[in-house]
């Protein structure tokens, strides 16, 4: 199930860090309660999307609304996460105040074997226990960069539970191939595409290194559906791997929960999918 949430911003112009997925997952704890375990769901989230200025604390939002993008394999935990949302008037994420207003449901077209996506968050290879490792660059051209998401893919499969051994077995094709002209275009501007990136896991802080580029995906189209709707690589549940599709026009919406205001135009909200996070 993949769904937009849409806040109202309150205080227009406040000011979020660069990378703010920490935020959101404490945001998460707080909105499900400390007590609330999400361990082993799949799931993964974006950034918050909207109208931003950059500054030097990070990124000031100066939209009416802002949007963020959840998606997981259980439709129980994404309505029970819609529900506590919709419990409180307001919510802080950082210094911002947001105040739930409405959420849309993503439905896309079936996916085949080769598919286009985008990064709208970094998007994390490795994640273990070596310190060096987990910040080393890997470069998305090689079979290394492929070859580790093809076994963390098959891994989170295997432990989600829904696919049988001899489904799992025939999943040998896997391919990822990076947009080159991107790199290429980041590279001659002296921007990057590779960052360090900090996040709390099992109550430690640690570092990754999370990659944002878009690319192409040749794999069966059970993958495809697997990293689209639970986040693609490591760490998913801290928000990093979570795609869009390059062709927008696969993907509508409808309204699920909440109604938005009828004297507000909403074709004024521009994508912001990938040059905005």
């Amino acid at each position: 199930m993949r769904i937009r949430v849409i806040f109202k911003l309150k205080n227009k112009g406040a000011v979020l860090p660069f990378h703010h997925q920490s935020l959101i997952c404490s945001m998460m704890r707080n909105v499900l309660g400390i007590s609330y375990s999400y361990e082993n769901t799949f799931f993964s989230f974006s950034g918050l999307k909207g109208q931003t200025k950059v500054g030097r604390d990070g990124l000031h939002y100066f939209s009416k609304r802002v949007t963020l993008v959840f998606s997981g394999l259980e439709k129980s935990f994404m309505d029970k996460l819609i529900e506590r949302f919709f419990f409180f008037p307001e919510i802080r994420l950082g210094d911002l105040i947001l105040a739930p207003e409405y959420v849309e449901q993503e439905h896309h077209e079936p996916l085949g074997k080769e598919v286009r996506y985008l990064c709208i968050s970094p998007l994390v290879v490795y994640h273990g226990t070596s310190i060096s490792k987990n910040k080393e660059f890997i470069h998305p051209t090689t079979d290394v960069f492929s070859d580790l998401l093809y076994e963390s893919t098959i891994l989170r499969m295997e432990r989600s539970g829904i696919f049988k051994p001899y489904e799992i077995s025939s999943l040998f094709k896997f391919q990822l191939s990076p947009d080159i002209q991107y790199l290429e275009r980041i590279q001659l501007s002296e921007k990057k595409f590779a960052r360090i990136y900090s996040t709390i896991y099992k109550n430690e802080i640690k570092e990754i290194r999370g990659y944002t580029f878009p690319f192409t995906l040749y794999a069966d189209p059970i993958v495809q559906e697997f990293v689209y709707c639970n986040g693609f690589g490591e760490l998913t549940q801290n928000g990093f791997g979570l795609l869009d599709l390059a062709e927008s026009s696969l993907v509508k919406r409808e309204i699920y929960y909440g109604k938005p205001d009828e004297e507000t135009d909403y074709s004024s909200l521009e994508d912001t999918r990938f040059n905005k996070l």
